[in-house]
């Protein structure tokens, strides 16, 4: 993986853990609210070691009780 995109996933999942933290939220409590989530891609998104497919970033915004859009209104 090239540094940008590495750079640019852990921004991505920071900004998604900061979110999940101001709901509240634990890894868990995502899982459950969302469709076919596991706490380990949770994890993964939130260090930055995954590249999420559009499918997951629509679980993943269901699981956090948000829009899709919230989660990709951030500073890259």
């Amino acid at each position: 993986m090239d540094k940008q995109r590495e750079v640019k996933l852990k921004k991505f999942g920071k900004h998604i853990k900061n979110l999940r933290k101001d709901l509240n939220l634990s890894q868990d409590e995502v899982v459950l609210n969302s469709d076919k989530l596991i706490k380990a891609t949770v994890s993964d998104i939130e260090n930055g070691k995954r590249n999420l497919s559009f499918s997951t970033l629509l679980d993943l915004a269901k699981g956090l009780g948000k829009h899709p859009k919230d989660l990709l209104d951030y500073d890259i």
